[in-house]
């Protein structure tokens, strides 16, 4: 920096020790105008005719561009154009002695400027002069206008990821100028964003501007402050493509699992590739999210669909279990007959084959054994009567008992598999209206 100076130095003085020939009328004009200006100007000192007085400086911020939003930092990168007009008690002619001139641009380290800077700072770097002109006109008005990329500490709240909306504030002030010293002010209620560039993740809202006037603990006076706001809001569109929507058909694809036939195999396979799934998607999402406090939505979203398709292929099992109930297992309780088999079953149209819609199949009762109508009771005299075969009616009956055994062991092991059924049908339902709830709840955030 003194570097530069000393250059802008040495070419005003090589301007000064031109000859006046070598100038046009307005070149000596403008260099007659300069030489009085500055014969006993010095820029160390504020540019007031009262030490008591306070200099007022006007504080203009047009956004131009948004570099970069590093969430994992907390810095936010920006390319502003950053006006400040005050009046320098100094720097003041009349037009007419000077043929009309009434302003003239020069370099700005040969004025006194203002020394507001960025209070939220996040930038090692000490801050570098900029090299651009200011315009003096005759009336002492000084108008610097400067070109800075800052890059500044601002919050990130991603409670909210991928809809999120972050506020980052940029407040400027004097660095060692107090109220009564110095005052800024905003030029109007916002920054100007009339040649903002449009950025591809960040949608901007506004940038208002507001002063405060605060008293810190080292200093007795008043230290005047602006500070932008800028609003921002997420442009959601990709990451609901990339990361929302495949989400959403693998949870709502998950309760499919319990309207797979229990014979095929892929009941248990099915909800263990949808968990691992998500887990990759998982993964992606937590290399593209800053580290937080809170859960983002979208995390939430993930956990929450996880935990159903944990416990949807727990229950599978279960009730993968009751299908294959053997010929040994214990008949359905008579509570679940009635509330499960009957009530339930007819409420969600479970049924057999050739069974209509809202019925329920009787409850069938062993047949028991009676002997032949019309045989007569007590001895009988024919010797070819059947009831003297003892040992072939004992076989008969034998066969029959076992017969009817098989019979109600088979229709047990119906029973269970009907009962895995309905609840197959019952959990597909409750499952399948969760995960549509919790993606419905996702998307509309999106709207």
């Amino acid at each position: 920096m003194e570097t530069r100076s000393h250059h802008l130095g040495l070419g005003f003085l090589l301007l000064l020790s031109l000859p006046a020939e070598c100038l046009g009328a307005e070149g000596r004009l403008a260099h007659k105008l300069f030489r009085d200006l500055f014969v006993n100007y010095t820029s160390a000192l504020r540019p007031v005719a009262d030490t008591d007085q306070t200099l007022n400086v006007t504080l203009e911020v047009t956004l131009s561009q948004i570099i970069d939003m590093d969430e994992r930092n907390q810095v936010l990168t920006l390319y502003l154009w950053i006006r400040q007009e005050w009046t320098d008690a100094y720097l003041h002619w009349d037009p007419k002695a000077y043929g009309d001139l009434d302003a003239i641009r020069i370099p700005s380290s040969l004025v006194w400027r203002p020394d507001i800077v960025l209070y939220n700072k996040a930038d090692t770097q000490p801050p570098a002069s900029a090299s651009t002109n200011v315009v003096v006109r005759h009336d002492g008005a000084v108008r610097w206008d400067a070109p800075a990329i800052i890059r500044s500490s601002c919050r990130v709240d991603v409670s909210a990821f991928p809809f999120d909306a972050q506020r980052c504030g940029l407040t400027f002030g004097s660095w060692t100028h107090g109220g009564h010293q110095l005052d800024v002010r905003p030029r109007g209620a916002s920054a100007s964003l009339a040649d903002f560039v449009e950025n591809v993740e960040w949608r901007v809202l506004g940038m208002p501007a507001r002063r405060r006037v605060l008293t810190y603990g080292c200093c007795s006076e008043p230290y005047p402050d602006v500070t932008f706001t800028l609003l921002l809001r997420r442009r959601a569109a990709a990451y609901v493509c990339n990361l929302l929507l495949p989400c959403v058909f693998i949870s709502l694809l998950a309760p499919l699992a319990f309207h797979l036939p229990a014979d095929s195999g892929e009941k248990v396979s099915l909800g263990v590739t949808v968990l691992l799934a998500l887990t990759v998607f998982q993964l992606i999402l937590a290399e593209s999210m800053p580290p937080a406090e809170s859960v983002p939505l979208i995390g939430k979203y993930y956990m929450a669909t996880m935990t159903m398709v944990t416990f949807s292929t727990a229950l599978t099992i279960l009730i993968m279990n009751l299908h294959y109930c053997g010929p040994s297992a214990h008949p359905v309780p008579a509570w679940a007959r009635v509330l499960l088999l009957g009530h339930l079953a007819r409420g969600l149209c479970v049924r057999e084959r050739g069974e209509p819609c809202g019925q329920s199949r009787p409850l069938e009762s062993a047949p028991s054994l009676q002997p032949p109508a019309g045989l007569p009771e007590g001895p009988c005299h024919e010797p070819r009567c059947l009831c003297h075969q003892e040992a072939l009616l004992h076989h008969v009956a034998s066969i029959a008992s076992t017969f009817h055994s098989h019979r109600a062991a088979q229709r047990c092991h119906e029973d269970w598999k009907r009962l895995a059924r309905v609840m197959d049908r019952f959990f597909l339902g409750i499952f399948f209206c969760m995960a549509l709830v919790m993606s419905l709840l996702v998307l509309v955030q999106a709207l």
